[in-house]
């Protein structure tokens, strides 16, 4: 296959119980909510399991679970470069918590002790996109908000805090492809409600 054919599908787990209450989630391993699970299947109705070449998911279980009930389960590789950002002593805050003390604090503009550098968090995107491009096909990857939107800023090759302009919902969908030669977004953030 044509790198320029290629698509790597972004897939943000399901809802958890800190991810409705807007909480900084990074390695704390939560389940899913019963909401996140009926997303979760959901999403699997949607793929209608299309088939990738690579499957790639982060170890948190929120990710797992989100993979397991999408359809995904059985032929997913973990990996430790798709665990969400690091938030050090940040985990578990909201940005509202965090403004009452620091009027104009923001994830993407602060240093984040005893955790991971938006840096650091830019390498292991990279070494995900690069893992990508050496599959023949398209690659699906469950994981986070965060990690994702820096690895969509690392594909645009843009700046890592760039990640702070690309938004996204639970259990939702994006597309990073080509537009000729150039990486682009094909699609963004797309929800898969199901209608009752």
């Amino acid at each position: 296959m044509s790198e320029s054919h290629q698509e790597l599908w972004l897939i943000r787990h399901g809802e958890t119980e800190w991810s409705a209450a807007k909480r900084h989630t990074g390695r704390t391993d939560i389940p899913l909510t019963p909401e996140g699970e009926r997303q979760a299947a959901a999403l699997g109705q949607a793929l209608a399991g299309r088939r990738f070449g690579l499957t790639l998911c982060s170890p948190l279980r929120r990710a797992r679970e989100t993979c397991r009930l999408a359809g995904y389960g059985d032929v997913t590789n973990l990996s430790d470069d798709l665990l969400e950002w690091d938030y050090g002593i940040y985990e578990g805050k909201t940005t509202q918590d965090m403004r009452l003390e620091q009027p104009d604090w923001s994830i993407w503009a602060t240093s984040v002790p005893k955790g991971e550098s938006i840096q650091q968090v830019g390498h292991r995107a990279q070494r995900i996109i690069e893992q990508a491009m050496a599959v023949n096909g398209d690659v699906i990857l469950f994981a986070h908000a965060h990690i994702l939107r820096v690895l969509t800023a690392c594909w645009l090759g843009l700046p890592p805090e760039a990640g702070r302009l690309f938004v996204l919902g639970t259990a939702s969908v994006s597309v990073l492809g080509y537009e000729r030669d150039t990486r682009v977004i094909t699609r963004w953030n797309v929800s898969q409600e199901v209608q009752p």
